[in-house]
């Protein structure tokens, strides 16, 4: 999960943190796709402060414990990963020392799936979602919460500097046919009305043949270009047996 480390991990405990945040290749970020809210917030270091990238700033809770961090999509994603940056040396009390995850369709019915104790954390701290059971590898859920139980040195308030949210990469072969559904389809009917409508000029504009034939292949290369980049089956045989008898 990241190469350059000062964390160690006990049973439900962290260790330090990380200075580089570095996350595996089939990991991508999803906390863009998201609603981010707080239970708490002083003027000035709100939510925002949790997504602006900048390691500076932070949010700063004010209110009574536990502090909430609430994440919430529009449909239901596959999520695997939370990374928070947190800063003992410069926040001291301030910083979390227990973590609460939780997971549900909505606040409703939250399900606690990780609590984790952080010793005096300076970097980027990974939480990951997945079970003890290998074919648990995934959270599958509307919404993520990340509750913050207790700060070092018994501090009221918490500071979180930065949040990421991090799921499952799409496989190729998934990706190939979310591009099949919305590319691929889109240009069937297109492509086949082009190509009744360059047959129905060939068939009366002779002087045409070689000009629209040229076409035909043009467009033949295209679609096989476009099914061998994407690794798919060849979702336009129909086309291409088409073009060949117009050739």
């Amino acid at each position: 999960m990241a190469t350059e480390s000062s964390e160690g991990e006990e049973e439900g405990k962290l260790i330090g943190g990380n200075q580089h945040l570095v996350v595996d290749d089939d990991l991508r970020e999803m906390g863009k796709k998201a609603a981010w809210s707080i239970s708490s917030c002083k003027p000035g270091n709100g939510v925002l402060s949790l997504r602006d990238d900048n390691l500076d700033s932070y949010w700063q809770s004010d209110g009574a414990q536990p502090h909430l961090v609430n994440v919430q999509f529009q449909k239901k994603v596959k999520l695997q990963l939370v990374v928070l940056y947190v800063d003992f040396k410069l926040d001291e009390s301030y910083t979390p020392s227990k973590i609460s995850i939780r997971a549900g369709d909505g606040f409703h019915n939250l399900k606690e799936i990780k609590t984790m104790e952080l010793v005096k954390p300076t970097g980027w701290v990974y939480l990951s979602l997945s079970g003890n059971d290998p074919r648990e590898t995934f959270v599958n859920t509307f919404m993520l919460q990340i509750a913050i139980l207790s700060n070092h040195l018994n501090g009221r308030d918490t500071h979180v500097r930065q949040i990421k949210v991090y799921g499952p990469r799409p496989s190729l072969y998934l990706t190939c046919f979310g591009l099949k559904n919305t590319i691929v389809k889109k240009l069937r009917f297109k492509i086949t009305n082009h190509l009744n409508h360059l047959h129905m000029r060939r068939r009366r504009h002779r002087k045409w043949e070689t000009a629209l034939s040229l076409m035909a292949h043009l467009l033949r290369r295209q679609l096989i270009v476009l099914s061998g980049f994407y690794h798919v089956d060849y979702p336009c045989n129909k086309w291409k047996l088409m073009v060949d008898k117009w050739l």
